[in-house]
């Protein structure tokens, strides 16, 4: 059996933490739910301390600098997307992005054009 310090070193990776131990166990976090395809964009808030963030946030703000979605940034980042979620969320509470809902504007257009495929169909 390895030693403790044996288990958390990987000789080609260096440590190895497990996800829920970069989000201290939580499995929700605080405030809005935001979806899958939610936009998240960093915001211009100085960072005064790095250290009080962690090395997958700084990653995840650095992706953040152009608008991406919350499943792209899981995918970059390789983590489990409940993991990113806290992340964020983190992030979006220390005012450092903005996580905005999908735009759904297109629901009248979108309703339209459906009831014209509709009477396209019929007419076959």
């Amino acid at each position: 059996m390895p030693s403790p310090e044996e288990r958390w070193l990987d000789s080609e990776a260096g440590p190895v933490v497990r996800p829920y131990a970069l989000i201290g166990g939580r499995t929700r976090h605080a405030g809005a739910k935001f979806d899958l395809v939610a936009t998240v964009r960093a915001t211009r808030k100085e960072i005064v301390d790095p250290a009080t963030l962690s090395p997958e946030q700084m990653w995840a703000l650095n992706l953040s600098r152009r608008p991406t979605t919350v499943a792209d940034l899981a995918s970059e980042l390789n983590l489990p997307l409940g993991v990113v979620r806290i992340l964020l969320a983190d992030l979006r509470d220390a005012g450092f992005i903005i996580i905005r809902a999908p735009e759904t504007g297109q629901t009248h257009r979108d309703s339209h054009i459906l009831r014209e495929v509709l009477n396209g169909l019929r007419a076959l």
